[in-house]
């Protein structure tokens, strides 16, 4: 694990063991807590710093990342700004493929970090800020494009091991560490899936009992089994209609959420007002999750969520207005 001191030689080793928060205001009428694990706190304001900085640190260890080498993956933003900080500072040229639904922030901030920012044109039928898988998959290809053309590394957030260690060697133990192991409940919202995965190995090998839930986003809970009936969903960085995130498994998926996007917008306002928590949807859904499942069998329990992202992210969109 690495471990914080009081001088850095760089932004990387800034990234990881975050705070982690009671919501006590969030949950004063419920019968329960839910801790908040604030992951804004990371340079790049996500917790997708921690897989960028795994990532590179293993492609280095394994010799499959060259020096000089251009590093390229598609983003929803999150990742592409933690690869920009890490590769920055290690002298590799990035290329971030995003798509122009995801909020501007995300672009900007990636362009200032150094990044060279693709944005790729949304499907015809598609809404400003509701990435759908349809515009996922145009993305896709033209990061493939760009990998073969400059024989550049690919940094597959969603299909390298390092995602999942990123979170099971750090994101998870920290968390016990913090809390002295009383954990009942971990909700997560599915993109990757390499925090559900990662935390969820790590608590699960702390104790067995403690029950890890999916969350998805209403309408779109393709992991869950459901048909897709609102693809333009507004949960940005998940719930992108992919049949298949290689790192989850099933053997460690105690059930699944669904977070529609008013709960979701609802529940960020409310971190905002109440906790003093700058978040964006995704930290909203884990939240209106976690508050759903102490109303039912799992009163009086503890749940664990990842706030996943700062609220920064997404002033442009409508969920400050």
């Amino acid at each position: 694990m690495i471990m914080k001191t009081d001088l850095y030689p760089s932004a990387i080793e800034a990234i990881g063991n975050t705070p982690l928060v009671d919501l006590a205001r969030i949950t004063r009428n419920e019968d329960g807590h839910i801790l908040a694990k604030l992951e804004y706190f990371n340079p790049g304001f996500s917790k997708k710093d921690r897989i960028a900085r795994q990532i590179i640190a293993d492609a280095e260890a394994s010799g499959e990342l060259t020096v000089g080498q251009t590093v390229v993956e598609l983003t929803s933003g999150n990742t592409g700004t933690g690869l920009a900080i890490v590769c920055g500072i290690k002298g590799y040229p990035f290329v971030a493929v995003m798509s122009k639904g995801n909020s501007v922030e995300r672009a900007r901030m990636m362009s200032a970090l150094g990044a060279e920012v693709v944005l790729v044109d949304q499907l015809p039928a598609s809404v400003p800020g509701q990435v759908s898988g349809g515009d996922l998959e145009l993305v896709e290809r033209e990061t493939q494009r760009i990998v073969k053309e400059r024989d550049a590394f690919r940094a597959d957030q969603f299909q390298l091991k390092s995602n999942f260690r990123a979170h099971y060697l750090n994101t998870g133990p920290e968390i016990i560490r913090q809390c002295g192991g009383r954990i009942d409940l971990f909700c997560d919202f599915a993109g990757t899936g390499g925090s559900y995965a990662g935390c969820t190995a790590a608590f699960k090998d702390h104790n067995p009992a403690i029950k890890c839930f999916i969350v998805e986003p209403e309408g779109a809970a393709i992991l869950a089994g459901q048909p897709v009936t609102y693809p333009n969903h507004r949960i940005q960085g998940g719930g992108y209609v992919m049949s298949q995130l290689p790192m989850l498994n099933s053997a460690q998926i105690d059930g699944y959420l669904q977070v529609s996007d008013r709960q979701a917008v609802e529940m960020a306002r409310r971190l905002a007002g109440e906790e003093g928590i700058f978040a964006g949807f995704s930290s909203g859904a884990n939240v209106a999750a976690a508050l759903e499942l102490l109303k039912t069998s799992f009163k009086g329990k503890t749940a664990v969520v990842l706030i996943c992202d700062s609220g920064l992210k997404y002033l442009s969109t409508d969920l400050w207005e």
